[in-house]
């Protein structure tokens, strides 16, 4: 599968645009990584429990928006995007983008 952020990919052409595909995760840390990243904010620096969890969380987005793309039958995905927000101690990711099936040129 191949998967860009932009809205063509050299060496081949669009041939069949499948529709929108996205992969959605919402994540939340446990009490422990809670009150250790706490610990961390109060001294400043990078959160590690927090970059860990949000990149697992991007990594599982990616997957499952891939897993969508091929079950729409796409062999790519043009104009991949990540968006992020907040509910409460959950974080939750989404990838999106056009899933299209391409051929080398």
């Amino acid at each position: 599968m191949i998967v860009v952020t932009t809205e063509n990919i050299p060496g081949y052409r669009v041939v069949e645009v499948k529709g929108t595909t996205f992969g959605l995760i919402v994540r939340a840390r446990g009490i422990g990584g809670d009150i250790m990243a706490g610990l961390r904010s109060l001294v400043g620096g990078e959160i590690k429990e927090y970059t860990v969890l949000l990149e697992d969380a991007r990594k599982q987005a990616l997957d499952r928006m891939i897993k969508n793309a091929t079950a729409m039958g796409a062999n790519a995905v043009v104009m991949c995007r990540y968006d992020s927000g907040n509910m409460g101690n959950m974080g939750e990711v989404v990838a999106y983008g056009t899933a299209v099936v391409v051929e080398q040129v």
